[in-house]
């Protein structure tokens, strides 16, 4: 039996014709085709063509799902021996030569003493999960988050996310979650900036956990992103995350790290956590674990493995295209040293930003670890505050990502109001394409400044 898909444009098909046939089609809750308008019709590692046959540079990369770009050999060929080899599709968690496979694979990556638990396909379930079982594992109810971290938009993790706007209209979310400030070299929250704020947030995460009168009981676990990603990419100091580490091993307290977006050598390590010389007790994997497809891993600590069977599950969970495309992902990682190429990559990325802010003062503050950079974009006619930082412009920050996508530069941005630009290229990305990068973004914000405050 023949079943037509359809793959290809519709002869004569524009942008402007998917995106009117999509607005009458798809909820209002759309969100990227409002920024980035346009209807892709092929795409190949760091570049994809719309319907109307231009082409644009890609540092979205799927929010950083695409760790090697778009149909890169490596995931291609193991879909497609998987579809040639008559294995199943789908699983629920029952073993197949692939997910064994799999498995010690990616358990290689962690001390010998870790497991994993495969979850439902998002990042959002394995944050649920993960609290779950810190709340299993203790018996107790808290969980301590941070300002600007995101961790999925399903109830649970949504209540552990830094931002409102998504908050303002759902009410019940998860009870008990503290927040507390998360380091910001740029908009230190306690206004000290430098290494004085660092030293002071570190000295208040212990203080606060054993303050007998802080007014907030001993927490099950801890989460955060060692890398703030959808919050305006802001790294975490090591001395700051290795104190975190020291005090909830301490207390026993579950320290979950987040590396949903930082994960799978974007920080120009395997996993960002490692910049500061830790190992958390759970580790949230989703994004680039499964090659581009839906796949969300947990790496446990046995000592925490509390689970009793079926004590969380999810249907997708035993997705073997995923698996196998994650293994080829993992394998291109190491083969290649592709953490190395991030590293590199991103240290000239932001280097190249960095002399750019020396003629555009409007890039207040570059920052980021591998090929995961955020450029704060602020207002420099306004006075400065008293650690040296101006105003944020939004404003201006939208207009550079339109100009962005004028000149076939496709990005996202984040961090408080949207005023962080933001870089997610594929870690497979060449000197070369760095540099059409850097050229394409600074004639962008050439125009948006000509566009907003001409």
């Amino acid at each position: 039996m023949s079943v037509h898909t359809p793959v290809t444009a519709a002869a004569n098909a524009t942008n402007d014709y998917y995106l009117t046939r999509q607005d009458k089609m798809e909820s209002n809750v759309r969100s990227y085709p409002r920024k980035l308008p346009l209807a892709i019709a092929q795409a190949q590692g760091c570049w994809v063509t719309d319907v109307e046959g231009n082409e644009y540079l890609d540092c979205l990369a799927g929010a950083g799902t695409l760790a090697l770009g778009h149909n890169h050999p490596a995931t291609t060929s193991a879909i497609k021996a998987v579809l040639d080899s008559g294995l199943p599709l789908h699983t629920l968690d029952i073993t197949t030569p692939i997910k064994d496979a799999f498995t010690e694979k990616l358990l290689s990556f962690f001390p010998e003493n870790f497991v994993l638990q495969f979850c439902g396909p998002t990042g959002a379930d394995g944050t649920e999960a993960a609290i779950k079982l810190a709340k299993t594992y203790t018996g107790r109810d808290n969980v301590i988050a941070f300002s600007g971290g995101y961790h999925g938009m399903t109830h649970g993790s949504l209540a552990m996310t830094g931002n409102l706007s998504a908050k303002e209209k759902v009410g019940n979310l998860m009870a008990g979650v503290q927040f507390m400030p998360y380091p910001h070299e740029y908009r230190c929250p306690l206004g000290l900036g430098g290494e004085a704020g660092v030293d002071a947030l570190t000295y208040y995460f212990e203080n606060f956990i054993e303050d007998v009168e802080s007014g907030v009981v001993r927490p099950a676990a801890v989460i955060l992103e060692a890398i703030q990603g959808e919050g305006g990419v802001v790294p975490a100091p090591k001395k700051w995350l290795q104190k975190v580490r020291e005090v909830t091993a301490k207390h026993d307290i579950v320290l979950i790290l987040d590396e949903v977006q930082a994960g799978f050598a974007r920080s120009g390590k395997m996993f960002a956590f490692e910049h500061a010389e830790i190992i958390p007790d759970v580790v949230v994997m989703s994004k680039a674990v499964g090659g581009g497809l839906p796949l969300c891993v947990l790496a446990i600590n046995k000592k925490f493995d509390a689970w009793s069977p079926a004590g969380h599950t999810g249907t997708f969970r035993g997705n073997q295209l995923a698996m196998a495309a994650g293994y080829n992902v993992l394998e291109e990682i190491t083969k290649n040293n592709l953490a190395e190429n991030s590293r590199i990559q991103g240290e000239f990325l932001r280097s190249e930003l960095n002399r750019l802010s020396e003629t555009y003062g409007c890039i207040g503050h570059v920052r980021g670890r591998g090929l995961m950079t955020g450029i704060e974009i602020v207002d420099e006619r306004q006075p400065a505050d008293h650690m040296g930082s101006y105003p944020a412009d939004g404003v201006l920050a939208a207009a550079i990502q339109k100009a962005c996508f004028d000149n076939k530069l496709l990005l996202e941005r984040g961090g408080r109001g949207g005023t962080v630009v933001r870089l997610l290229c594929p870690i497979t990305i060449t000197t070369d394409e760095c540099q059409e990068v850097i050229a394409r973004f600074t004639k962008a914000v050439s125009e948006a400044l000509q566009a907003v405050r001409a």
